[in-house]
């Protein structure tokens, strides 16, 4: 199989090689990249910002795994299973609480320092869904920029391992036979390695973190444009499940016209006993569920939504005044300087809040080995979907599941390497030329998708309202068709490319999310408000044809 569209954009104007090319620096590209290492190949990863500016240094609650006396990874499992709404591979989430544990040890042997008791041991907090503490932090609620410092050290230290940094990866390159050759990317900056080049590697391995900048207001960086499902769809490849995108129910409201990265406020804040309530300081999740604030997300994003709209406000409120200045200083400085940032005092007033764009739990479809449906390319971290979350993942699964498979990816190249099959590519240049181009969006339509996306396919979702965002998302692309046609097509570059990754994927989610006609997890229909396992206890798989249509095909049951 070969790629069959690719970005506008210039010839690769210089070519470097590698065995293994990685594409992101947060805890799954970078873990792959250290391990690989180990079996004796050369690696270089290529990070589209610095090399610690990637999704995991924002996370703030901290690691999952049953490290906790009395705690099993049986437990976990359940948990993980039942926040997952019926859509969990179990042999997968199972892979991923036996092993995590060794996994987070192995972190700790990295150079990762976790917040520990007077007895040394690590201590451990509790998020929504988890029925136990197995929540690891640092600083903390600074876990992600721990865990991130620590790895960066690593690779910066092992002289195997190449960096390119500020750099926007393109297209995916194959070999005559369908298989992974490296990739395309273009380099922002001045110096031997500027403008469009070209990588070529024996694997190449995505782990380019969300998407979440396709809405208006997410805890996402503004570099999480969608560029690895993008890119992999191009390539012909399986995605899945991206109509499953968790909204994260307390990120600091900071007004109606805010856009762009919000302030999160962590899980654990009410895993502490933080309560929400709503202007009249009621508490709302009481009788809800049996876990009431601590709740699975979706869960309690819908509720804060529901009692939005029944009080004719834009947020609620999270109250921890109980917690005194002493704990906010000690257990969540991070969230307590941002909010004090923004003129609000947790300590003597509640955190205004509303739900927003936080994790894919779908992405690109891969095995137990990090393998996706193109021979040779691999996928992991929050691009991938690797069945562990199913229609909702269960809080801090998420850097425990970039750590456990990027280790399995990492030993399935080592294994490969070991038996002679990671061979050198020949880029199959004719099949690249062939490939469609895909038109430019104009820079200023980034905007316009956000919008369309935030109204239709946000938090509360029907066929009407994703009928419009179809629309609209259609219009878009007719445009950059027609300057095409008329001669005017936008300029390659950054904010081009982005906004046609942004398109594409914004495209593909409500192509599932459309077909997808019942409630389920954090996907809700109003229009189909209850659950359908007997139609959609199944997984929907979106490909892009050859002629550049979006398919979204329900699983075989």
């Amino acid at each position: 199989m070969s790629v069959t569209h690719r970005l506008a954009a210039p010839a690769p104007g210089w070519t470097t090689t590698t065995d293994v090319v990685v594409v992101g620096s947060g805890v799954a590209g970078l873990t792959v990249a250290l391990n690989v290492r180990k079996a004796g190949l050369r690696a270089l990863v290529v990070t589209k910002a610095m090399l610690d500016d990637g999704s995991t240094r924002w996370a703030q609650g901290g690691i999952a795994a049953a490290l906790g006396e009395g705690d099993t990874p049986e437990q976990h499992l359940d948990d993980t299973l039942v926040a997952g709404a019926g859509l969990c591979d179990e042999d997968t989430v199972r892979t991923l609480v036996t092993e995590g544990p060794d996994a987070v040890r192995r972190l700790i042997a990295v150079g990762a320092a976790f917040d520990r008791g007077e007895d040394g041991e690590i201590l451990l907090t509790r998020e929504g869904g988890h029925h136990r503490r197995r929540i690891a932090h640092a600083g903390g609620d600074a876990t992600g920029a721990e865990i991130s410092r620590a790895l960066v050290t690593a690779v910066r230290t092992d002289p195997g391992i190449e960096l390119i940094e500020h750099a926007l990866v393109l297209d995916l390159l194959t070999d005559a036979d369908g298989h992974a050759a490296g990739l395309t990317l273009h380099v922002m900056g001045e110096g031997q390695r500027d403008g469009v080049g070209a990588v070529r590697a024996r694997a190449v391995v995505l782990a380019t973190g969300g998407m979440g900048q396709v809405f208006s207001a997410t805890t996402n960086p503004a570099v999480s444009t969608g560029d690895g499902v993008a890119l992999a769809l191009r390539a012909g490849a399986e995605v899945t499940d991206l109509e499953f995108v968790q909204f994260h129910p307390t990120v600091l409201w900071l007004g109606p016209d805010a856009e762009g990265q919000q302030p999160l406020v962590s899980e654990a804040v009410r895993g502490e006993g933080a309560h929400l309530v709503d202007g009249t300081g009621t508490r709302f999740m009481v009788g809800q569920h049996e876990l009431a604030e601590l709740a699975p997300r979706d869960i309690v994003a819908k509720a804060i939504t529901r009692q939005m709209q029944l009080h004719g406000t834009d947020h609620m409120y999270l109250d921890g005044r109980h917690f005194g200045a002493e704990m906010w200083e000690q257990r969540f400085p991070t969230i307590l300087a941002s909010c004090r940032s923004h003129g609000i005092d947790p300590v003597t007033e509640p955190i205004p809040v509303a739900p927003a764009a936080h994790y894919a739990s779908g992405g690109i479809r891969t095995d137990g080995h990090g393998r996706t449906t193109v021979p040779g390319l691999y996928a992991c971290g929050e691009v991938a979907c690797t069945g562990v979350h199913g229609a909702n993942r269960l809080a801090s699964n998420s850097l425990l599941e970039g750590l456990v498979f990027a280790e399995a990816i990492a030993a399935d190249l080592a294994a490969r390497h070991a038996a002679g099959e990671l061979s050198e590519r020949s880029v199959d240049v004719a099949a690249a030329r062939a490939a469609r181009t895909v038109p430019l969006p104009a820079p200023e339509a980034r905007a316009e998708i956000q919008r369309l996306m935030s109204h239709g396919a946000g938090v509360l979702r029907s066929a009407a309202s994703m009928a419009a965002t179809a629309a609209g998302l259609t219009r878009l692309a007719e445009q950059a068709l027609t300057h095409v046609a008329e001669e005017k097509p936008a300029d390659p570059r950054v904010e081009t490319w982005e906004a046609a990754n942004l398109l594409l994927v914004a495209s593909a989610l409500t192509t599932a999310a459309t077909q997808r006609a019942e409630t389920r997890g954090c996907h809700w229909r109003e229009d189909f408000p209850d659950r359908d396992d007997a139609r959609w206890r199944r997984h929907l798989i979106t490909t892009l044809t050859a002629e550049g249509d979006l398919v979204s095909t329900p699983e075989e049951q």
